[in-house]
This record gives structure tokens, C-alpha cells and sequence, in this order.
């Protein structure tokens, strides 16, 4: 048996997990949780680095005897460092406006066909291109699972399943794109050397002598580990603040139809390709609770499914969702610009983003299986979204496929998977890994019911955009 800590940082919320792997035996306790999230100082949005590496700490010490840690996190966002290994200043959030209207001097066909990345205008390359004249004073830069890494154990790298959502590596050939980041104005001594997940990044400095294990460092690298697949024909959602739905591929996909659709490929764990596309996710309903000051989203969920389905939907993804801020109003916004009835109660405007959210799923999942030539005939949700029922049962309706909810700690229990195989357990393959986290963690299934005309709202919405 190996007990490991698996630190779990999301944009809402981090927290310390003590996981325990052994032959048939698979669980994670939370052992410490704290807030994270933006902090807005002066015109910039800025994230509390220095608290959330107190926290790991704490975390850590109360986890008790260990075998080793695992960081992960969400992924683009990074710290500079000076020569003397300094931070150089608060890392900033990707919601700050500064890469508004940033651009690069690289056609976006040639950038896809080296990076396979989405085109989002909170990458890291547009956030380095945005940072000027800092960048002069700068030796490295590093993500935030890696530069936690670098502060426990003063061992500076870059793991490949987060590295590879900078729009700065190379997804074929697995190694930065230094020649890309030239061009752009990047200097390429920032980029640190590649680490695989697994991979031992050295002995923390406290506790000392225990073993800090590089795991896939994006959280939804070590979600996806722990999708409790039993075939290669599936879908995945790793449903949180973002959702982050696709498929599972051997190799990236870098077609005209795939650049068109803006489809990223992102570096999984044992060399694969996470196809997928960023949809906004519970970002939308958790500011739009925050807005109305209301922690009820049980009673609201309720009220939401007693509302009429489909009454309203818009897109989701669009960018005035991106911004903090208040929701229903943009909702309610979005339904009168695209000749909509908005939502008019509270139940039916929950009901509005989640009908819009599975919508959203839909097309990002079909549109994935259309342009690799795969089928899916199941969907995996995993994340905070599989304890949200109203949403799996109507993405289940949506897509028109069984939905398998669970586990809700994956990214934890992948993080946990990772470290142990690299501790010496028997764990070969991502099938094992798999096989294990159906044996040991709950997954609950939804049925479509055929409820709802999902291809005339689509219309709809298509007609609207």
C-alpha cells in the first residue's frame, strides 16, 4: 500500500487529498481545503501564490507519514523567475484583460499545426507576449504545479501535459517549439526542461527527504486518467469552473476541419491526446449564484427542474460569459439580442444555463467524433459536475448516450494513480488505472430519456449566432 498527497488546485478552491493505493484498493480523503481565486490589485487580476504554497504546506504536514506528493492545478498561467531562482512577481489570472487584442506574428494555421492548441486569448503565449519589457528581466518562467515543485524541492522543469497548454510546445515532436516562441518575441531560456508524468523532481525541502512526483500536472491530464473507461469508445467531461469535453486519441489531430472547429490537443499521460475542447462550464452558474448572493443551488436545481426545458438557451461559450461579473443580466441580455423570451424566474434562468451548458456538450462531443472518424457510446463526467444530476440527466438527452457520472475527486484520484505507479505499484497502463477506479468508486448512470427536441434548439441557437 502507498499513501501519497495529492494537491489539488482548482481556480475556486484548493485542497490537500491523502490518497491510499494498494491491490484493489483505491481512496482519497480530503485532508485540508482552502479558497483560491482571483485578487484584484490595482488594474490587475493577480492570484495568491505565496497563500496557496502556505496552504500545500499546511496541507502536506497534516497528511502525516507519506510515501510522496503530487501537484496539479489549472493550466496557462505561470510565475517569472529571476537568475537567483526569485519570483519576480504575483502570477496573473487569466481573466485579467491584458491579452485583449494581443497577437502574434504567426499565421494560425501554422501555429496549429506545431502546437494543435485551441485558440483561446488566455494561452500562456499571448500572456507572455503580453508581459513587454518584463520579460528582460526574467531567466524562467514556470507553471504553477512547476514552480510549487521548484519551491519544495528547488528543482526547476516543466511537466508535458500542462506544458503542452502553453501554445509554445511542439505536439508531435514533444518538445518546446523554440523556434515559434523566437518569433513571437519569447525568449526561449524561459522555457525549462520537459518532464513526463511520474517522473521523481527530487526530495522536498519540508518534510524533508519525501519524494515530490511530477503527476499530469493539468488537472484534466489526471482526471482523464481516472475516467473509469472500459473501452477505447468513449467521450469524456471534466466538468468544474471550465468544462473540458472530447475525446481520448493516440495521436493529435491537426486537420483543417479540426483547426476550423478550434479543437486542442493537449499531452496526456502515457503519450496520449486529450482532443477536446473548452467549453465555459459551472463558471457560469456559480457567478450567477454569487451574484444573487444565494448559496441555495440545491433549491435552485430543483426549481430548475420544474421549469419548462429549452425555453431559452444561448451560447454558452460566448465571450461576454468570460468576465466576472453579473450573469443574469448578460443572460438575460443574450436571450432578448437573439429574439429569445429571458428566463423569468430564477429556476428557469439555472435551467437556461444548464440546457445551454448540455447544448454546448453536444455539439463540442459530436463535432469531435465527425472530425476524427471515432464513435462514442458513452459519456464520462467527471469532476463537480457528475453531483449535479439535472446536468448529467440532460446530457444524457442531449447527446443521445448513456452518461456515467463519477468520480468527482478524478483529477485527485488520477494525481494519486500517477504517483503510485512511479512508488512501484502494479499499475502498467492507463487500463489498469481504469479498471482499478471502476472497482473501488461510485459512478452513477444516466439514461437518455428522449425528452426535449435537441436538434431544434441547436437550430435555434445556430440561427441566433
Amino acid at each position: 500500500m502507498k499513501r501519497v498527497a495529492a494537491v489539488d488546485l482548482g481556480a475556486s478552491s484548493g485542497r490537500v487529498m491523502a490518497g491510499t493505493v494498494g491491490a484493489s484498493a483505491l481512496r482519497v480523503e480530503e485532508v485540508r481545503r482552502f479558497p483560491n481565486g482571483g485578487v484584484q490589485a490595482g488594474p490587475a487580476l493577480y492570484w495568491d501564490v505565496l497563500g496557496l504554497y502556505r496552504e500545500t504546506l499546511a496541507g502536506i504536514r497534516e497528511a502525516g507519514p507519506l510515501d510522496g506528493v503530487g501537484i496539479d492545478s489549472w493550466a496557462v498561467d505561470y510565475g517569472l523567475l529571476d537568475e537567483r531562482g526569485a519570483l519576480l512577481g504575483n502570477p496573473v489570472h487569466y481573466r485579467d484583460p491584458r491579452t485583449d487584442g494581443i497577437t502574434v506574428p504567426v499565421p494560425d494555421r501554422e501555429l496549429y499545426d506545431v502546437t494543435g492548441l485551441q485558440q483561446l486569448p488566455f494561452n500562456t503565449l499571448y500572456q507572455l507576449v503580453a508581459e513587454g519589457d518584463r520579460l528582460d528581466a526574467a531567466a524562467t518562467m514556470l507553471l504553477i504545479p512547476d514552480l510549487l515543485n521548484y519551491w519544495l524541492t528547488g528543482s526547476l522543469g516543466a511537466e508535458r501535459t500542462n506544458a503542452s497548454t502553453t501554445q509554445l510546445y511542439d505536439v508531435r515532436a514533444r518538445t518546446w517549439a523554440t523556434s515559434l516562441a523566437v518569433r513571437a518575441g519569447i525568449p526561449p531560456r524561459l522555457l525549462p526542461p520537459l518532464r513526463d508524468p511520474g517522473t521523481v523532481v527530487g526530495e522536498a525541502r519540508e518534510p524533508a527527504g519525501l519524494p515530490v512526483i511530477a503527476v499530469g500536472s493539468h488537472d484534466t491530464a489526471s482526471a482523464v486518467v481516472a475516467v473509469p473507461a472500459s473501452g477505447p469508445d468513449f467521450a469524456y467531461i471534466s466538468s468544474g469552473t471550465w468544462s473540458l469535453a472530447g475525446l481520448e486519441l493516440p495521436a493529435p489531430e491537426l486537420s483543417d476541419a479540426a483547426l476550423a472547429a478550434n479543437f486542442t490537443n493537449e499531452g496526456g499521460v502515457d503519450g496520449t491526446i486529450r482532443f477536446l475542447r473548452n467549453v465555459m462550464g459551472l463558471w457560469v452558474l456559480s457567478e450567477t449564484l454569487r451574484t444573487w448572493s444565494t448559496s441555495d443551488l440545491p433549491g435552485l436545481l430543483r426549481a430548475a427542474a420544474a421549469s419548462p426545458g429549452l425555453a431559452a438557451v444561448v451560447d454558452i461559450d460566448a465571450p461576454e460569459f468570460l468576465p466576472p461579473g453579473d450573469m443574469p443580466s448578460r443572460i438575460s441580455a443574450a436571450c432578448e439580442a437573439t429574439g429569445q423570451r429571458p428566463p423569468s424566474s430564477r429556476g428557469a434562468l439555472v435551467r437556461c444555463i444548464l440546457d445551454s451548458l448540455a447544448l454546448a456538450y453536444r455539439r463540442t462531443l459530436r463535432a469531435a467524433a465527425a472530425i476524427t472518424g471515432r464513435t462514442f457510446d458513452v459519456v464520462h463526467i467527471v469532476g463537480g459536475g457528475a453531483r449535479n444530476e439535472l446536468l448529467c440527466r440532460l446530457t444524457a438527452d442531449a447527446c443521445g448516450v448513456p452518461v456515467l457520472a463519477g468520480p468527482v475527486e478524478a483529477a485527485a484520484l488520477g494525481n494519486v494513480l500517477v504517483q503510485a505507479r512511479a512508488l512501484g505499484e502494479d499499475l502498467p497502463d492507463l487500463a489498469s488505472m481504469r479498471a482499478l477506479v471502476r472497482e473501488t468508486q461510485e459512478v452513477r448512470h444516466y439514461e437518455p430519456s428522449g425528452a426535449g427536441d435537441w436538434d431544434a434548439a441547436e437550430a435555434r441557437l445556430a440561427l441566433c449566432r
